[in-house]
């Protein structure tokens, strides 16, 4: 009897027994789905993340009076202090924020190729109104300058963008997020434009409307109103730190301009030579890249619970196969008595239960890929297959195979032919 001949007669057995083997591929599938949903799930974050944070590109970073971490359960964004033989922090500097002279200071010193871009961030719970309609007090400010928009990925829908004039007046003028001109302009948001809105009972001017950008992780990404930092500056005074984009002509020429703009920026926040910098330059694709390692948690999670549950299905795949190895005592030795080998015998009991697990790996990803495109599909994004999650489970799941039917394959290959024929 040749392989073929081993594999054909396993899958007829696995197959003749359909409420056990189904019990034991559901267990299978089951593990098989928590792993490779989690990772799909996380899969579909992670793009997120890049679609997120990625907007500038990969020529772009910013200048933060500190770094921007990005954690899931908790943290704080405190400064490191130096260790011992470290330039030392000024302390005189420690927390202080940039401020709108220190950052006209820089773009006026910074002559590096590049486009730059002064930004501030207002707050998140502003109320528009117009002719009756208001929005919840939740629409989020953002005070920027002409580049703004193209730095940060913004496109308009209608209208246009700042002037340098708009900038420099700081008159009361704004670009609305789309959900902002749909609700206040009840789905017609061509009337938005030079329309004259109010913002907490403050008269402003639409100058345009932005494309809809969609939401992440069910927060809107349109309920936004784009103002003038000098306009921020005067009529909210939020009391957040400036933060300063430049994007370089040369992807290869980043390194040298974050070089420049840290050379410029450190006699302007008063630093000499022995100090740390209390400020940070962030490339836009790290951002994304931090936002993915914190969720190397869950990836492990995730391994974890599918562990978990594979080893309790190897557990009763084994209980499964002795039984199996019992009832099927006399075919045993009836194979053995006109001829069959002892490894021919425990070859087609280790067949069935690889072809089970394989059996349970295959519908574990099918649903795994299912549950979590479903996550993919709340956060908008395309769909995602965990490929290289997919190997990983027909291989761990081939390997719960052999490992749960070795033994009961190695007790009835070692079955005296005789006396199972005698079984009743």
């Amino acid at each position: 009897m040749n392989f073929g001949d081993s594999f054909s007669l396993a899958f007829r057995t696995v197959r003749s027994n359909k409420l056990r083997t189904g019990l034991t591929i559901a267990i299978i599938a089951f593990g098989i789905m928590a792993l490779v949903g989690i990772i799909t799930a996380i899969k579909a974050m992670n793009q997120k993340f890049t679609e997120s944070f990625s907007t500038m590109g990969a020529n772009a970073f910013t200048i933060r009076y500190k770094e921007r971490n990005i954690r899931f359960g908790g943290g704080g964004d405190d400064i490191k202090l130096s260790k011992k033989g470290k330039r030392k922090e000024k302390k005189s500097n420690l927390g202080k924020r940039i401020t709108k002279d220190e950052a006209e200071l820089f773009m006026r010193r910074y002559d590096f190729p590049s486009v730059k871009s002064l930004s501030i961030f207002g707050n998140r719970n502003n109320i528009a109104s117009h002719e009756g309609r208001k929005t919840s007090p939740n629409v989020m400010m953002f005070g920027g300058d002409e580049n703004y928009l193209y730095l940060n990925g913004f496109k308009l829908e209608r209208g246009r963008n700042f002037t340098r004039l708009d900038v420099q007046s700081g008159r009361n003028v704004c670009i609305l997020g789309y959900d902002v001109a749909d609700n206040l302009f009840r789905g017609n948001i061509s009337r938005a434009v030079n329309a004259v809105i109010r913002i907490n009972n403050i008269p402003y001017r639409v100058l345009g409307v932005l494309e809809s950008r969609g939401s992440t992780f069910g927060f809107s990404r349109d309920n936004v109103i784009i103002s003038t930092y000098t306009n921020i500056e005067r009529n909210i005074s939020s009391g957040f730190s400036y933060v300063i984009a430049i994007m370089t002509n040369d992807l290869l020429r980043v390194t040298e301009a974050m070089g420049e703009a840290e050379g410029t920026f450190r006699p302007i926040r008063k630093l000499n030579i022995t100090e740390e910098n209390n400020f940070t330059l962030d490339r836009s694709d790290s951002i994304a890249e931090k936002a993915m390692n914190s969720l190397g948690f869950l990836t492990i999670s995730a391994t974890v619970i599918g562990l978990i549950t594979l080893i309790g299905a190897a557990i009763g795949l084994m209980n499964i196969m002795l039984v199996s190895v019992s009832e099927r005592t006399r075919e045993v030795g009836l194979v053995k008595a006109i001829g069959g080998k002892s490894k021919l015998v425990s070859r087609q009991f280790l067949l069935e239960a690889v072809i089970i697990s394989v059996l349970g790996a295959l519908f574990g990803i099918v649903l795994g890929i299912f549950v979590g495109n479903l996550f993919s599909i709340v956060l908008d994004t395309g769909f995602v297959i965990p490929w290289a999650w997919v190997i990983y489970g027909i291989l761990i799941c081939t390997m719960v195979g052999l490992a749960a039917g070795l033994y009961p394959a190695l007790k009835a290959g070692r079955l005296n032919p005789i006396e199972a024929l005698r079984y009743e």
